[in-house]
């Protein structure tokens, strides 16, 4: 099959969150799965600044399109403004089977859905934890639902939640709308090839001079949400001078509110953004992950400690429950006590960490394998072009 995945960002633009990070494994798994598999996106980097990737590549078997922004600076208010992008999605269209939408208010959505529909290619939407309009910019959203949404939800023949609660959101918007579809869930996957590596752990560790004892994790955009601040402050009022909290990820709000609580507790390090083997040595030198966020889809940093052996933080809205059932996880409300409460089981038992991370890896390799997820997709997508 020849599947057209359609996103406003795609790798290397990590700098956009998990999505970018997933949307590559499920096209690294498809094309190991025999497919072929084309990105059509848009030349976002980060919020500053273009891709300095070439218009047209391929890249691990798979082939990336991508469309400049007309105007980029309204990246920096999550909006695209994609040059062209309705011309090369019609150029690309002509042997597609099914086209796959990422995250559901885009611009790039509405570009594309008309000319697939009209071409009868399946529409498949996963909308990345983007449904909900309390997430954020709720404003902007329901302008955008009032006026923009009808016209999408017509088109879509399959939507895919990344946990049970966001079909079941999904189920409910399109039968507001009176309409019908196919429903399912598919959770993001995880290369599970991915190991802790001593030697990347230790040189983050020096870099950052974390001394030796437990480490903390938080890997993430640094946006209200996810819960960033009630673990800073929870963590600043534990009585473990051995032990750290590094915070890593772009700034999306709240880095002036965590830089006075960094600046009164100097074990509590903000990295910025980490990519490649900084990212690595974050979690290899890592002794447990904390997401206290609400509203997530489902972590790709999540799942990613979970598949290095990392024990988990987790709060509700992470969207993680069998975690916890697999006793991988500590799962709370994402309020200071309860965190604090975590961490100091976390911080100091280490047995219980390794019981934990042992349980989370196994959890990663059966449940969440990209292989697994991938054939999942797969059958999806054949059984709408078969229709």
């Amino acid at each position: 099959m020849h599947i057209l995945h359609v996103t406003p960002y795609y790798a290397p633009a990590y700098a956009f969150g998990g999505v970018v990070r997933a949307v590559e494994g499920l096209a690294r798994a498809l094309t190991a799965r025999g497919h072929r598999v084309t990105i059509l996106t848009t030349d976002a980097h980060d919020l500053q600044q273009r891709s300095p990737q070439p218009a047209s590549e391929m890249r691990d078997g798979v082939h990336i399109v991508r469309v400049p922004n007309r105007v980029y600076a309204l990246r920096r208010f999550n909006l695209s403004t994609p040059w062209g992008f309705g011309g090369q999605a019609a150029a690309l269209l002509g042997d597609v089977d099914a086209v796959h939408l990422h995250e559901f208010r885009t611009v790039e959505n509405l570009l594309v859905a008309p000319e697939a529909a009209r071409r009868g290619v399946p529409l498949v939407l996963s909308p990345h934890g983007t449904l909900d309009p309390a997430t954020g910019r709720g404003g902007l959203k329901q302008v955008w639902d009032r006026l923009l949404s009808p016209a999408l939800l017509r088109r879509i023949d399959a939507v895919v939640g990344l946990h049970d609660a966001e079909t079941e959101m999904a189920r409910l918007l399109w039968r507001a709308a009176h309409l019908d579809a196919t429903f399912e869930t598919i959770p993001n996957g995880i290369d599970t090839d991915l190991v802790r590596n001593g030697e990347l752990g230790r040189a983050f560790r020096a870099r950052w001079a974390l001394g030796e004892g437990p480490v903390c994790l938080f890997l993430g955009r640094l946006h209200p949400r996810k819960g960033v601040d009630a673990l800073a402050r929870a963590f600043s009022q534990l009585d473990l001078p051995d032990a750290r909290l590094v915070i890593a990820g772009p700034d999306e709000g709240l880095l002036a509110t965590l830089q006075p609580l960094a600046e009164a507790d100097r074990r509590i390090l903000l990295t910025g953004f980490l990519d490649g083997d900084a990212r690595l040595g974050a979690l290899a030198a890592a002794d447990c992950f904390a997401l206290p966020a609400t509203g997530e889809g489902l972590s790709m940093a999540m799942l990613e400690a979970a598949a290095m052996g990392l024990p988990l933080l987790l709060a509700p809205g992470c969207n993680f429950p069998q975690a916890e059932q697999a006793g991988a996880a500590l799962i709370v409300e994402p309020q200071v006590e309860p965190i604090r409460e975590a961490l100091t089981t976390l911080l100091t038992d280490a047995s219980r960490r390794a019981s934990m991370g042992m349980a989370a890896q196994t959890l990663a390799r059966e449940q969440f394998a990209w292989p697994v997820v991938a054939a999942r997709w797969e059958h999806l997508y054949e059984t709408l072009a078969a229709r």
